[in-house]
């Protein structure tokens, strides 16, 4: 029997094209969304290690980020460890004060380069300082003077009392007691330990290599990462523990080489350094930034496992009297090809992290007692992220430093805004300025007070335009330990007030439950725009049949 198909009622076959239509939007939408969520990046935990002379800036960093859903676990184990976990996959990343390749001169070790592949990027700026506990009639010493020879005869074991006749004569304001001189070292392998002794080697070679026989290292010692110590000295693992140690009210008579943001969170003064034009200095963010205008940087080629590597000779020589000559930056190390641990997940985290770190996060270095990069040192950074796999490329635009010009070129505004040392800090005059320094600042210093057997008072000292130390700042953060964020204190060396304010990085955080409510949304707005006609011509097309019938 033939069959003859009977087609449907015109009513019927409106609201499945209406159908039909909604349900092939429903399945585009479907698509596109599923390939967004699909190829999108995402934040997962990035695990760092290493530096622990940047770790205060670091720990702050990590907490900013976190609120914006980025989570960085970094372990402040020392440059050496995290140089040795980056290369055993064990870390993302690694923060480091020296490069890989370095010979340690003093024990013979060499460290090789990964086999992984990498870069280094600048992160982190600041002096070296010398932080110390001494006191005089029971109240703290805080605008100590040292000169270079001093600072090495003291490490070296050559200078045993404060009152020796060479740390006298570069303290003519102050009453120095007859006690003995604690030198604290660094224990464990540490960026800190190898700065400190390349300067050494750098500039009072004749007082250094002498020291290293003595202790059974070969000699030319030059620059090492393990501080040899003798019977005397105390060794301490970490900047925290040298830190702890020096301050404790046990540890008067002590004195350490730690970053400078260490002693301001201590709450405890660091060494005046004599620089080269005759002028004692601590390490304040404008100080440090003067002394690296001179720093060589290697930037011939960016393939290569030496750029963006410092040479410092010329910090230690610097011509500005206003220059710092411990002064120097960090290195993040980071991955540069997609193999194990980093994956693009990893990748796009990180860069995230660090495009900040070089930006917004250079806002708060000069609080927490380092000092900004320079503009030259951001863009090489910039290029540096490009080579992390997975990241989202950002652009210079608006980024937020406190050194960059207005004009956009290399000049260094802090640099060019530091003030010049007060003359009562120039060398052999008859007295010295009075007010304290690191995170003693502001606080005078005892022998200024009638009674204490101090010395000569400077008129007006610590007071500005009165011959006063160029660094009375008033008191250095305090730091929340179980946060890091800022909760307190002062402007990180005489400048404006700069304090954390939460990170806005949600725009680039991959796909979340805001963008997948946000798509929703925009489904539902085409639904409103789309569905209503197709109803409404299916209704009207329904009644034309019944009418029609």
């Amino acid at each position: 029997m033939l069959r003859v198909p009977i087609p449907a009622p015109v009513g019927a076959t409106r609201w499945r094209r209406a159908a039909a239509g909604v349900l092939a939007v429903g399945l585009i939408a479907g698509t596109v969304l599923h390939a967004t969520v699909a190829q999108a990046a995402v934040f997962v935990a990035v695990t760092g290690a290493g530096s622990t002379w940047s770790q205060n800036a670091l720990t702050q960093w990590q907490a900013h980020v976190k609120q914006s859903g980025i989570t960085i676990n970094y372990d402040g184990q020392g440059s050496t460890a995290g140089r040795n976990r980056f290369s055993n996959l064990t870390a993302d990343f690694a923060v480091s004060e020296i490069p890989y390749g370095v010979t340690d001169q003093g024990s013979n070790v060499a460290d090789p380069p990964p086999a992984r592949k990498f870069a280094y990027m600048p992160v982190v700026a600041g002096g070296t300082a010398f932080m110390y506990n001494l006191k005089v009639g029971g109240r703290r010493v805080t605008n100590l003077r040292l000169s270079g020879p001093t600072i090495a005869k003291i490490f070296t074991g050559t200078v045993t009392l404060w009152n020796d006749p060479v740390i006298k004569a570069e303290n003519p304001g102050i009453g120095l007691p007859a006690r003995k001189i604690v030198p604290v070292y660094r224990s464990d392998g540490s960026g800190t330990t190898a700065q400190f002794t390349a300067w050494l080697a750098a500039r009072h070679q004749g007082t250094w290599d002498p020291y290293c026989a003595s202790v059974g290292r070969r000699t030319p010692c030059g620059q090492t990462s393990v501080f040899p110590g003798k019977q005397g000295f105390v060794g301490q693992n970490g900047s925290s523990g040298v830190t702890n140690y020096t301050k404790a009210d046990t540890s008067e008579g002590a004195i350490t080489y730690v970053e400078y943001s260490y002693a301001r969170e201590a709450r405890f003064p660091v060494v005046k350094v004599l620089n080269e034009q005759g002028y004692y200095v601590e390490p304040t963010a404008k100080n440090v930034a003067v002394a690296l205008l001179e720093a060589k940087i290697d930037e011939r080629d960016p393939n290569s496992q030496t750029y963006l590597t410092q040479d410092l000779s010329g910090v230690y020589r610097s011509a500005d009297k206003r220059s710092y000559p411990l002064s120097s930056y960090s290195y993040a190390i980071v991955p540069t090809a997609l193999e194990a641990p980093i994956n693009e997940n990893k990748g796009y985290t990180l860069a995230k992290f660090l495009y900040y770190v070089i930006c917004q996060g250079q806002e708060q270095a000069e609080t927490l007692g380092y000092s900004p990069l320079p503009i030259n040192l951001v863009r090489a950074g910039y290029s540096q992220i490009k080579r992390i796999p997975g990241r989202v490329e950002e652009q210079m635009v608006g980024c937020r430093n406190p050194t960059f010009a207005p004009d956009g070129s290399n000049r260094n505004i802090l640099a060019e805004t530091a003030p010049n040392p007060p003359e009562c800090d120039k060398a052999g005059g008859a007295t010295q300025c009075t007010t304290g320094t690191g995170g003693a600042a502001g606080t005078n210093n005892p022998a200024a007070d009638p009674g204490t057997g101090g010395g000569t008072t400077v008129p007006g000292a610590g007071t500005p335009g009165a011959g006063g130390s160029a660094a009375a700042s008033s008191a250095p953060p305090v730091i929340d330990p179980d946060t890091g964020e800022i909760v307190g204190g002062g402007n990180g060396g005489g400048g404006q007030a700069v304090y954390a304010t939460p990170v806005d990085l949600a725009a680039g955080g991959g796909w979340t439950f805001t963008h997948t409510m946000m798509m929703l949304a925009g489904l539902l707005l085409g639904g409103l725009i789309v569905v209503p006609p197709l109803v409404a011509r299916a209704v009207n097309g329904r009644g034309d049949d019944r009418g029609a019938r």
